[in-house]
């Protein structure tokens, strides 16, 4: 469907389509052009992730990046004026030290244009969910391998393996679910855990899970779009390249080289008179 024909999604779409068993899309999106790009395309929803940490900045891993890098990437994906639902994550160190911090920065990314933000954890976030919510402020959840717990579980881990309540054990990442659910989150992002974890989740809770890593039972699907798109040269399990754009640019830029550097480029056709 042309996005000119789409209606505009909203949080309340998101508990409809789980009641209809509509699938949910969601890609990452940290600028202008790509936002409007794979709206066009028809995805439900955009995350401006902390993953731009990683894919735009370099960084190893998600921590290093700030509450201002997001709100600017988030007002770049907002500028788009997609369908899509937009969703701002909340980084590591802006919502941690207590409600009232994450109160504070959630309406920071909503102010940058977020229509809901996403923030990681479970039984020990309940209270900030609650709190964020409260403000009228739509909160994604997002448990299971929890890349701003990178240092806690020893590297980007799959977590659910082994049964027990602790810290990514399968009974603790229902539990979490649960609590996420009850604290008032609209959907909850389900990273890294064994596909028949995911799919008890998903039956055990009224809210959408959004799957990535966590096989084809969640309510809806999220990859990263330098992953769909191919342009890293690192490959996940997880993740799969609908396009090899990585080759394409290096072989486009490296024509360009070559015309400057025989003297072909610019030609008439492309120079004033």
């Amino acid at each position: 469907m042309p996005v000119s024909d789409r209606k505009k999604v909203t949080v309340p779409d998101l508990a409809k389509w789980r009641e209809s068993g509509r699938r949910i899309s969601m890609i990452t999106a940290y600028d202008v052009t790509f936002a409007r790009l794979v709206d066009e395309a028809g995805v439900d929803m955009i995350l401006v992730g902390d993953s731009l940490a990683m894919v735009v900045k370099g960084e190893r891993n998600t921590i290093p990046v700030s509450l201002d890098e997001m709100a600017y990437h988030v007002r770049c994906v907002a500028r788009a004026h997609t369908k899509a639902l937009v969703v701002g994550d909340l980084p590591f160190g802006s919502y941690q030290s207590s409600p009232e911090q994450a109160v504070d920065s959630a309406v920071l990314l909503m102010k940058s244009g977020a229509e809901s933000v996403k923030l990681e954890g479970g039984t020990h976030v309940a209270a900030t969910i609650e709190a964020i919510t409260r403000v009228d402020i739509p909160v994604i959840g997002h448990i299971g391998l929890t890349p701003q717990s990178y240092h806690r579980m020893g590297g980007h881990r799959i977590q659910g393996r082994r049964s027990g309540f602790e810290a990514g054990g399968r009974e603790r990442l229902l539990e979490d679910a649960h609590a996420v659910e009850q604290a008032g989150a609209a959907a909850i992002v389900v990273e890294g855990v064994p596909l028949d974890l995911a799919a008890e989740i998903t039956d055990k809770i009224s809210i959408p899970t959004i799957g990535i890593g966590a096989g084809p039972h969640c309510s809806g699907q999220v990859l990263v779009l330098h992953d769909v798109l191919g342009l890293c040269d690192s490959q996940y399990k997880f993740a799969k390249q609908y396009a090899q754009l990585r080759e394409a640019v290096i072989g486009a830029t490296r024509s360009f080289v070559d015309e400057v550097d025989r003297g072909v480029w610019p030609d008439v056709d492309h120079s004033f008179q």
